[in-house]
């Protein structure tokens, strides 16, 4: 699993049945500190969540899939939870 944060959406008039009324966000990976890495990944949003929030992301084909419900969809990445609080051992990131 991985923290990442929201940083914009796609729309496809065209996709995959499978993904039919899903949405599909790009999500950019970051430290718990809240740092983005750059590193991006588009996601299909199963909790509802919007640009500029924090989000745990799935990013395994199989675990992807059992979050979906959709055991022979073509799925990489799930978003299947939205950050309130991040605590370590040094900081807090407070993404209310």
């Amino acid at each position: 699993m991985n923290l990442a944060k929201v940083v914009g959406t796609i729309v496809a008039t065209q996709k995959n049945p499978s993904f039919a009324g899903c949405k599909l966000l790009i999500c950019d990976v970051c430290t718990p500190d809240g740092v983005l890495t750059g590193s991006e990944v588009v996601a299909i949003d199963t909790v509802g969540a919007g640009e500029n929030d924090y989000v745990l992301i799935v990013s395994e084909g199989n675990s992807s899939r059992q979050a979906m419900g959709k055991k022979d969809a073509p799925i990489d990445s799930t978003v299947v939870g939205i950050v309130d609080r991040v605590d370590t051992g040094s900081s807090t990131l407070v993404v209310l």
